[in-house]
């Protein structure tokens, strides 16, 4: 019922900064979380950050950094990345939680991924 597509991945040095973008489309309802994970090559996925009505929340590697916002009326969540190191290599996931229930995240839905590359 719900999609989601990420934009505004690419190439950058280490120590620039870029925007990413995950527009949903669907019956989302009106209580939706919605959140960013990353994959690096060679290894897992894992959680970097996620927002709701209550507000956000962010993964110590990137804290001061990365930052995650929404434009509700839009069904739009950015994620600001600031300063990044090579590390930050991976491509990145939006993912959406319609649950409405609040406690731990259902990440029912995921887009495609958009892939980041920070080199020297």
């Amino acid at each position: 019922q719900v999609q989601l597509e990420e934009s505004g991945g690419g190439w950058v040095q280490a120590g620039g900064s870029l925007r990413l973008s995950c527009v949903a489309s669907g019956r989302t309802g009106t209580d939706y979380a919605m959140g960013w994970f990353r994959r690096a090559p060679g290894k897992e996925r894992l959680f970097v950050a996620a927002i709701n009505d209550s507000g956000t929340t962010i993964v110590d590697s990137v804290r001061g950094r990365f930052t995650i916002s929404r434009d509700v009326a839009k069904k739009t969540v950015y994620l600001q990345m600031n300063n990044l190191k090579i590390e930050d290599t991976a491509v990145y996931y939006c993912a959406a939680d319609t649950s409405g229930l609040g406690g731990p995240y259902q990440w029912t839905y995921w887009g495609q991924g958009t892939q980041v590359t920070v080199s020297s």
